[in-house]
């Protein structure tokens, strides 16, 4: 394969850099994929042993798909061997061969979200603090934010700004909960997302030889994304980069948009003050979208002050200008993107998936579900509940999870009593006491529980705890002989999940009995794609420790015909032909609490660039004059950034009329439009209520065809006049029958 053939001059150079360090500047839809990967692949095409090849990801979907088209130029059994993934999945993978120098074995858990919260909210009720002041999801989140910047509870003391911080936030113990939040995941051979970075450099600083040996291992590594490293990546990636200096990477300031994760985007900005002899190369021609989206988005990003110089360019078509629809509220901006949405599609003849619809926040997806399923628009939505998140799915999870690792607490209190045993709460408790006497884990008691008891539990209550004892070990005994999959069946068939599922939920008992199935199914896959791998390891500790650190994006279902609704953070690196961003107002798209800081209102504005550039055809931007907040109707301002983009390059619509597409509007300044060139952020003020009585009902008969914001468009089947209490019956095309009262329902004849 000739790889020049298939790059232009900026992506070849780039791709033929030799030794030392290299940094990759790459525009929105420069090709920047492209070029890692026939980088790598040109590496192997001249002699390099993919062994010592580090390649690190922002996803593991996006170092599969690396991967394929490695494969395609070097052949699938050799690319298969590139150190290539996230950067928790790799340093995952290095802790399980170095993990009893840290005083853990190699089966140690890995605690998602929802399992760390469960531990904090433990270790909070154990020291009597209370929850409304420690609150546990926002302790979490500090001990996280604490762990990337490598602060352990041993050095905390060291930062007279933490402890003060500890007294302002009426949080002194904070320390405490830190401490024994850390001792307990030590003890249950668990480590959080965020110790795989951490315990990665403490093992790199307290063993030097290990450092070198990987150091020595690794001769060339590429790192992707390299704007949203947080601290403690960034020192992993310096030391194992410290004796070749071989080390590529790659990323675009203009899409750093994950400081609330920790990410520096100043690790990008600083890299050649951090290697002196570091070669740049620029990758500005788009060849995603079109010469106005382009333009447009350039002209946004403008108004950044910090960041290196670049200007996007494409040979693309010139397309359509991008769009911006201001409505009424945040109801008939939904109504309005559902119904542009159809006629956009189908006048473009395009599919449902060719479409997203962007956000700032989840909760702004409400009024766009509701408007989707009144006008029978399929939609998936990311940001919500992911597959490994399910119920069902972290039942059967925590059956292996506990087969692995004796001492996983949270484990065993998950499944000890699903499906029901007859083990209670005060037996809980009781040998939450016990383990903590005896310093054992949860299981380990129930191994030896006649002895360790003492005469605190029952026989009937200790009997059941040996029965349960007994099937595990039998299930650890299968794990030594069977795959995966098959252990997962075993596991399902002898504990009767199925059957306490078509119990519990009854009608519903289907859709989860149904995701089961697909957990099976991706073991059965990972079986059969590890056999083909020269180092692979098809067993349990491998396939859990990957489901750990799988995100809802990594599953995502490419060939679903169905429109995409996701945050704005969501969308980095995915592309669609259609665009649309929603709640374009001030406190909202910027935040309301970054309008007031420079950096943070930069951050935001890059938001908004990310956001515009995942377009390839079409892109519209829309806001609502007025928002509910908190039960109550507020007026907006539209946001600062949409008086920022180039009016050369953007078309302004009109309120169109009941079934006729939105046409333009004709020219007007920003102020005709109600936009300042400087907008300053008001006060939000409430909106004046609607009279008591209602609006005026609108004069209805049988068979007219009327829309509602959220029900969608109907057939009226039945009037009844009675004063203030008239109504009709409507049967909407997609949401059923209903029955209205006139003077509340917002009907509108088409």
């Amino acid at each position: 394969m000739d790889l020049k053939k298939l790059l232009n001059p900026a992506q070849w150079e780039a791709v033929m850099h030799d030794d030392g360090p290299a940094m990759i500047v790459a525009g929105a839809g420069s090709g920047k994929t492209r070029v890692l990967t026939y980088r790598i692949a040109r590496l192997m095409l001249e002699g390099t042993d993919p062994f010592r090849i580090l390649a690190l990801t922002f996803t593991n979907k996006a170092a599969r798909e690396m991967k394929e088209r490695i494969a395609a130029v070097v052949g699938e059994s050799r690319a298969k061997n590139i150190w290539m993934g996230t950067f928790h999945s790799i340093f995952a993978r290095i802790l399980r061969l170095e993990a009893d120098k840290l005083g853990y074995t190699s089966s140690f858990t890995i605690y998602d979200k929802d399992d760390s919260q469960k531990a904090v909210t433990s270790v909070i009720k154990e020291l009597g603090l209370d929850k409304e002041i420690y609150k546990p999801r926002q302790v979490l989140n500090r001990i996280s934010a604490l762990k990337n910047r490598l602060i352990t509870p041993d050095k905390y003391g060291d930062y007279v700004e933490l402890i003060n911080e500890d007294v302002q936030r009426r949080q002194p113990d904070f320390i405490r909960i830190y401490h024994r939040y850390n001792d307990l995941l030590f003890r249950r051979n668990v480590m959080d997302f965020d110790d795989l970075l951490l315990k990665t450099n403490e093992l790199f600083e307290k063993y030097p030889e290990i450092l070198g040996q990987y150091q020595r291992r690794f001769e060339h590594i590429m790192v992707d994304e390299f704007q949203d490293t947080n601290y403690s990546q960034y020192r992993i990636v310096r030391a194992l980069a410290d004796f070749y200096q071989n080390l590529t990477v790659v990323g675009d300031d203009s899409q750093s948009i994950y400081s609330f994760r920790g990410a520096e985007v100043k690790h990008f900005l600083n890299f050649m003050r951090e290697f002196p002899g570091v070669t740049v190369y620029r990758l500005e021609r788009n060849y995603r979208s079109t010469k106005h989206i382009v333009k447009a988005s350039n002209s946004l990003i403008a108004h950044n002050k910090y960041g290196l110089k670049k200007e996007l360019w494409t040979e693309n078509e010139e397309g359509e200008k991008i769009r911006i629809m201001a409505l009424s509220g945040d109801r008939s901006e939904a109504s309005w993107i559902a119904r542009d949405l159809i006629r956009r599609l189908e006048q473009k003849g395009l599919r449902y998936s060719d479409a997203v619809v962007l956000y700032r926040t989840n909760a702004q997806s409400r009024p766009l579900e509701d408007a989707f399923r009144a006008y029978g628009i399929p939609y998936r939505i990311y940001g919500g509940i992911s597959f490994y998140q399910r119920r069902e799915i972290k039942d059967v999870l925590a059956y292996l999870r506990l087969l692995v690792n004796p001492r996983d607490d949270e484990a065993f209190l998950r499944i000890i009593n699903f499906p029901a045993r007859g083990i209670g709460k005060k037996t809980l408790e009781t040998l939450s006491v016990l383990a903590d006497r005896h310093g054992l884990s949860l299981y380990e008691l129930t191994q030896d529980i006649d002895r360790l008891a003492g005469g605190m539990l029952n026989a009937r209550a200790r009997n059941k705890l040996k029965d349960f004892a007994v099937m595990m070990e039998h299930f650890r005994i299968r794990a030594r002989e069977l795959p995966v999959d098959e252990l997962a069946k075993a596991v399902i068939k002898r504990t009767g999940l199925l059957e306490a599922y078509r119990k519990e939920y009854d009608v519903d008992a289907d859709r989860h009995i149904e995701n089961v199935e697909a957990l099976v199914n991706a073991m059965r896959e990972f079986v059969e794609s590890q056999s083909e791998l020269a180092d692979g390891d098809p067993g349990l500790e491998r396939f859990l420790s990957e489901v750990a650190l799988q995100t809802d994006m990594d599953m995502a279902d490419d060939d679903e015909n169905a429109v995409t609704l996701m945050t704005l953070h969501m969308s980095k690196g995915l592309e669609f032909p259609v665009v649309y961003i929603s709640g374009l107002e001030e406190g909202l798209l910027p935040a309301g609490v970054t309008m007031f800081d420079r950096e943070n209102l930069e951050e935001e504005r890059r938001l908004m660039y990310v956001g515009m550039t995942r377009a390839k055809k079409l892109c519209t931007l829309t806001y609502a004059r007025s928002r509910m907040r908190w039960g109550t109707v507020y007026e907006s301002e539209p946001s600062r950034f949409l008086s920022e983009i180039d009016e050369a390059h953007v078309q302004w619509l009109r309120q169109p009329p009941a079934d006729s597409p939105p046409a333009p509007a004709e020219p007007a300044s920003p102020a005709r439009r109600g936009i300042s060139r400087t907008i300053r952020p008001s006060n939000l003020k409430p909106l004046k209520r609607a009279a008591k009585g209602g609006a005026p009902p609108v004069r209805l008969a049988e068979g007219d065809r009327v829309r509602h914001e959220r029900f969608g468009n109907g057939t009226v089947k039945k009037v009844v006049l009675d004063g203030e209490n008239s109504k009709a019956t409507v049967e909407f095309d997609y949401s059923g029958t209903k029955v209205l009262l006139l003077r509340f329902a917002k009907l509108t004849r088409l």
